[in-house]
C-alpha cells in the first residue's frame, strides 16, 4: 500500500505541478491584474458560491469513495441513484444560494455571475464524485490524468481569450467564468464516460428508499464539510460585508490567498490518495502508522520550507506578481503561509479520521473551529482588515489540527515518538535560521527560491525527517 502511495503520488504531483501552478499564477493572476476591480467582486461571489456547496454533495463523495473501495461490487448499484440524486441536489442548491443572495441584497449583475459560478460548483462536485469511483477502483493513474484535465482546458481557453488576439471584443470577468464552465462541462462528459464503462447498467431513476438510506449515512459527512467550508471561505464574504472598501480588501486577501490555495493542492492530492488507502488498511485491521508518518513527513517538510521562504521574501514575491497593494498583501501572505503548515497537517489526520468513520468527533472539532473563526473575524476584521481575516484563519487551523492529532493518537494508539518530534522541531529552527542568514546575501529571488528548496530537502534528509531509505524500500516493495 505504501508503494502504491509513493508511486501514484509521484505521478499525481508531476502532472499537477506542470498544470496547476500555471493556472493559478499564469491565468488567474493575470485576470486579477487585468481586471482588479471586477476580480474583487468575482472572488467574493466565488467564495459565496462555496458556502452552500455541501448541498451538492452531502458527503456523498467521501461516503462513496470509502464504500466502493471496500466493496467494488456496489458501484453499479450506487451509480445510477447517486447521479440522479446529485441533479436534484443542484436544484436545492440554487434555491438556497440565490435565496441567501437575495437576503444579502445582491443586484442583477451579481446574480448573473453567481448563476454561472453555481453551475461551475455543480460540475466540480459531480466530477469529484465521478473521480471517487475511479480512485475507489484503484485506477490511480487514470485519476492522476483526470485531476488536471479541467485546468488544462481552462488554460487553453483563457490563453486564447487573453493573448490569442482571435476575438475583437475586450476581455471581461464573464469570459473568464464562461471558459471555466466550458472546461468543467467537457471534463464531466469525459469522466462520466469512463465510469459508466465500469458499470453493468445505468438507468435514470429515483429510488426513494435508496435516497433515504444514502442521506442517513452521509449526513455526518455533510455536516462536517458544511462546517469546514464555512470556516475556510467565510473570510472573504465577511470582509466584503463588514468593510466600506470590502471589494478592495477582498482583492488584497485574494492575492495572498492564491498562494495558500496553490500549495493546498498538494494536500488535496495527498488526501485523495490517502482516503481509500487508509480505508483499505483499516478494513483489514492493518497498522496505518507508517503511512501516516510518511505522508506527514513529506507535507511537513514542504509546508515549513514554503512558510520559511515566504516569511523573508513575501514582499519581493508580491512585487513580482502583482501591480497594486503589494505591501499590504505581503503581510497577509506571511500569516496565511503559517496557516498553511497547519492545514497541510490536517489533510493527513483529518483524512485518517474520515476513513475511520470518526465523523462525530470531526464534527465537534469543526463546529468549535467555526465558532472561533467567526468570532475572531468579527473582532479582527474591523481593526486589521485583510490581515485580521488571515490571523483568524491561523488561530482556527491551529486549534483544529491540535484536536485532530490528539483524537487520532487516542483512537489509533499512536506512540509518542519524542525523537521524531525533536527532529521536526530542529528542522523548523534550522530552516528559519538559514533563510534569515541567506537573505542577507544579494541574490535574485529565483536563486533564493532554488536554494530554499534544496536546503529544505537536504536538511529534511540529514535529520531523517524525510526517510529516503524508507521511501526507497517502499518503492522496492521490501517494507511490510
Amino acid at each position: 500500500m505504501q508503494k502504491k502511495f509513493v508511486t501514484n503520488l509521484a505521478l499525481l504531483l508531476l502532472l499537477n505541478l506542470l498544470i496547476k501552478p500555471f493556472w493559478i499564477f499564469g491565468i488567474d493572476r493575470t485576470v486579477q491584474n487585468t481586471l482588479p476591480e471586477d476580480y474583487g467582486m468575482y472572488f467574493v461571489l466565488f467564495n459565496f458560491s462555496l458556502l452552500f456547496n455541501i448541498i451538492l454533495d452531502l458527503g456523498i463523495t467521501n461516503f462513496n469513495n470509502k464504500h466502493i473501495t471496500q466493496n467494488n461490487n456496489l458501484l453499479t448499484k450506487y451509480f445510477s441513484g447517486i447521479t440522479v440524486f446529485k441533479m436534484m441536489l443542484f436544484v436545492i442548491y440554487l434555491v438556497v444560494t440565490f435565496g441567501v443572495g437575495w437576503v444579502m441584497g445582491y443586484d442583477s449583475e451579481r446574480f448573473f455571475v453567481l448563476l454561472f459560478l453555481s453551475i461551475n460548483q455543480f460540475l466540480v462536485s459531480f466530477i469529484q464524485y465521478l473521480r471517487s469511483n475511479i480512485t475507489a477502483l484503484q485506477l490511480y493513474k487514470t485519476d492522476s490524468f483526470l485531476s488536471v484535465l479541467d485546468k488544462t482546458l481552462m488554460i487553453v481557453f483563457c490563453a486564447i481569450l487573453l493573448w490569442g488576439n482571435v476575438f475583437d471584443f475586450p476581455f471581461t470577468i464573464r469570459h473568464f467564468i464562461y471558459a471555466q464552465t466550458l472546461a468543467y462541462a467537457i471534463t464531466t462528459i469525459i469522466v462520466f464516460s469512463i465510469v459508466i464503462t465500469k458499470t453493468t447498467h445505468f438507468i435514470f431513476t429515483i429510488d426513494g428508499s435508496f435516497l433515504k438510506q444514502i442521506l442517513k449515512q452521509t449526513f455526518p459527512y455533510a455536516l462536517l464539510v458544511l462546517t469546514m467550508v464555512f470556516y475556510y471561505r467565510i473570510d472573504a464574504v465577511m470582509l466584503d460585508i463588514m468593510l466600506p472598501d470590502g471589494e478592495r480588501q477582498v482583492a488584497i486577501y485574494a492575492q495572498a490567498y492564491r498562494f495558500m490555495d496553490a500549495f493546498n493542492q498538494f494536500g488535496v492530492l495527498f488526501a485523495g490518495l490517502l482516503l481509500p488507502m487508509f480505508a483499505f488498511l483499516i478494513k483489514d485491521n492493518k497498522t496505518v502508522a507508517p503511512l501516516v508518518k510518511l505522508s506527514f513527513s513529506l507535507l511537513f517538510v514542504l509546508s515549513v520550507t514554503i512558510a520559511g521562504f515566504m516569511f523573508y521574501h513575501a514582499r519581493e514575491v508580491m512585487d513580482l506578481l502583482y501591480d497594486f497593494d503589494t505591501q499590504y498583501s505581503s503581510n497577509v501572505l506571511i500569516v496565511l503561509m503559517f496557516c498553511y503548515v497547519f492545514i497541510a497537517t490536517s489533510y493527513i489526520f483529518g483524512t485518517l479520521l474520515t476513513a475511520n468513520g470518526s465523523l462525530k468527533l470531526l464534527n465537534k472539532i469543526a463546529v468549535v473551529g467555526l465558532v472561533i473563526n467567526v468570532a475572531l473575524n468579527f473582532w479582527l476584521i474591523p481593526q486589521h482588515h485583510a490581515v485580521g481575516a488571515a490571523i483568524a484563519s491561523l488561530a482556527t487551523q491551529a486549534v483544529i489540527i491540535i484536536a485532530q492529532v490528539i483524537v487520532s493518537k487516542k483512537i489509533f494508539n499512536f506512540k509518542l515518538n519524542v525523537n521524531f518530534l525533536v527532529r521536526i522541531s530542529l528542522f523548523t529552527l534550522i530552516i528559519f535560521a538559514f533563510f534569515f542568514g541567506f537573505k542577507q546575501l544579494q541574490f535574485s529571488l529565483i536563486t533564493h527560491l532554488l536554494i530554499a528548496a534544496m536546503v529544505g530537502v537536504i536538511v529534511g534528509l540529514l535529520l531523517k525527517v524525510i526517510d529516503l531509505k524508507g521511501i526507497w524500500l517502499i518503492l522496492k516493495n521490501k517494507v511490510e
